[in-house]
């Protein structure tokens, strides 16, 4: 239950500390940026490293940086569908899903393996 309510007042501290810093930014568009994901990442990392350790946070901060390259090339893909064929957001979207998994798996079993 503590730990539950660490997280709690871990992750609104940093999450208002990012919005704060999201609000000074211009032009608007890059607020949402800064809005939920990188403060939830910081605050689950300063978690991990005070219940797991450092080598284990570690791990995890390889598998988030991944997972993010991994959802670039999808959003990339998309964005690029969307302007190329003129299909529905939906529609490309939910086709293209398969290449976030693809491009993590790969990615995964890539730096795995090293």
């Amino acid at each position: 239950m503590s730990e539950l309510v660490i997280r709690f007042l871990v992750g609104g501290l940093i999450v208002s500390l990012f919005a704060m810093l999201s609000d000074a930014l211009r032009p608007k568009s890059f607020a949402g940026l800064f809005g939920a994901a990188p403060s939830i990442a910081l605050a689950t990392l300063g978690l991990t490293v005070l219940k797991n350790g450092r080598a284990y946070a570690a791990a995890e901060s390889r598998s988030m940086m991944l997972g993010a390259l991994a959802f670039l090339t999808y959003a990339a893909t998309v964005s690029w569908a969307l302007r190329r064929y003129r299909v529905s957001a939906l529609g490309a979207s939910m086709v293209l899903l398969p290449l976030w998994f693809l491009v993590s798996f790969c990615l995964w079993r890539l730096v795995g393996a090293a």
